[in-house]
């Protein structure tokens, strides 16, 4: 049997092939009695449309970029799932993109993935979407883009971000209240500024309760797994170790515990531990994490939403979202022993 082509679909419709290019598309001021009849041709003739075709005749890739240099693969498949839904329910497909940010070609490489017509817009993710330098070459060349987690030039374009800060100030808080006062806290990558707020908070926190901060329960890390344990064994090798700590993120925290672990400190009775980001790893180790909840998935989905509604040439409010964590508490914490 012949494939089926638009002509086909417009005939048994009973419309024209523009309409029936419209309901493909997508595109709004389409009559709902006239979406559902080119619909049922469209399946009745199980009709595919050739994606080469569509893009030509549109001037487009209907296809959009995801750019990413971050250590964390359970963020980048997150981000990664979240905008394939919105993609998919939208006709588009999705360019998963790694870029090093120090990387002296970076713009060029950003740039001409448009240019050559390979995407129509782009997502940034931390630590790209805090770049003022790529930020401004793409307001300059006019390229559709939004950002996840910006924390400066949030005028530039659209953006979703979650409340950091207050979290990570609703996180130690919470550790408070379970008497713990000498706190450890293991700082995200410098260069992942939205992560850097977290520790923001921990010190507000401190702060509203009174307690002093110590200087030297505070570590640098790096996002990975790796700088996790290393920073846990500088923080459990003090004379007076913490009776808490609170990495910056899930990875981290993931090797807070296997650190202590190899120790042989029973969790989370000498020590509780917590993270950022409820990422798979932070119910998958023993014991399971207590951590903050950012909805990553459903920011990428709402960042395309966002994209998408730039290439259509609407209007994009400013903030654009703004999504609030929540705390999952699992076995990884407890109360301080009396």
């Amino acid at each position: 049997m012949a494939k089926a082509t638009i002509d086909d679909v417009a005939a048994l419709a009973g419309v024209s092939m523009k309409t029936v290019s419209r309901v493909v598309n997508k595109e709004p001021n389409v009559r709902g009695s006239t979406r559902d009849k080119v619909q049922a041709a469209i399946d009745e003739l199980d009709y595919r449309p050739s994606q080469s075709a569509r893009s030509l005749a549109a001037n487009r890739s209907y296809v959009l970029g995801l750019l990413y240099d971050n250590p964390s693969a359970s963020y980048v498949i997150d981000v990664q799932d979240g905008a394939l839904t919105t993609c998919r329910r939208s006709g588009y497909d999705l360019l998963i993109h790694p870029c090093k940010r120090d990387a002296a070609e970076l713009l060029a490489e950003v740039l001409g993935l448009v240019r050559q017509g390979r995407v129509d817009g782009l997502i940034l993710t931390p630590p790209l979407s805090d770049m003022a330098e790529l930020v401004q070459a793409l307001v300059n060349a006019d390229i559709p883009f939004v950002r996840l987690s910006p924390t400066e030039h949030k005028e530039a374009c659209p953006y979703v971000q979650t409340n950091d800060q207050e979290a990570a100030y609703d996180m130690t808080c919470r550790l408070i209240e379970l008497g713990h006062q000498h706190i450890g806290f293991i700082i995200g990558h410098p260069d992942h500024r939205a992560v850097t707020q977290r520790y923001a908070g921990y010190v507000a926190a401190l702060k509203e309760n009174d307690l002093t901060l110590d200087k030297s329960l505070v570590v640098q890390g790096y996002n990975s797994f790796d700088s996790g344990r290393d920073c846990a064994r500088q923080l459990l090798s003090l004379s007076e170790r913490p009776s808490a700590i609170f990495a910056s993120n899930d990875d981290m925290a993931a090797g807070v515990i296997i650190e202590a672990h190899h120790r042989g400190i029973v969790m989370p009775a000498e020590l509780s531990v917590a993270g950022f980001d409820d990422t798979p790893v932070a119910h998958q180790i023993y014991p399971s994490l207590t951590t903050v909840r950012q909805p990553i998935a459903e920011m990428a989905a709402k960042a395309v939403e966002l994209l998408l509604k730039q290439l259509k040439g609407k209007s994009v409010q400013m903030p654009a979202a703004i999504m609030s964590c929540r705390i999952l508490e699992r076995e990884s914490t407890g109360k301080v022993k009396p």
